[in-house]
């Protein structure tokens, strides 16, 4: 199971969901293209699962934290989409 300092893909994406963790190309630097690789994956999936949330119709609180979360999977991707473009990674 791959880690990146010291925790789980998994962990990882919902920190970067949460905000704890900012990803930009000096965080991906140290990162192998297996891990990297995985963590596009895990991102995929967790945007997956927090849209497939129940809906909170009528609370603006949790629609705005929800729509939060998923703008920072999103930029994330876009991120690590372009840092692999550039190291000539494929993804998928």
């Amino acid at each position: 199971m791959p880690t990146i300092r010291g925790k789980s893909l998994k962990a990882i994406t919902f920190d970067i969901a949460e905000g704890y963790v900012v990803v930009n190309p000096i965080f991906l630097k140290p990162i192998d293209n297996e891990s990297l690789k995985g963590l596009y994956q895990e991102i995929m999936k967790t945007q997956t699962e927090i849209r497939s949330e129940k809906f909170p119709h009528g609370d603006t609180q949790a629609i705005r934290w929800r729509n939060t979360r998923l703008q920072r999977l999103y930029s994330a991707l876009m991120i690590i989409k372009n840092f692999a473009r550039e190291r000539k990674i494929i993804l998928i």
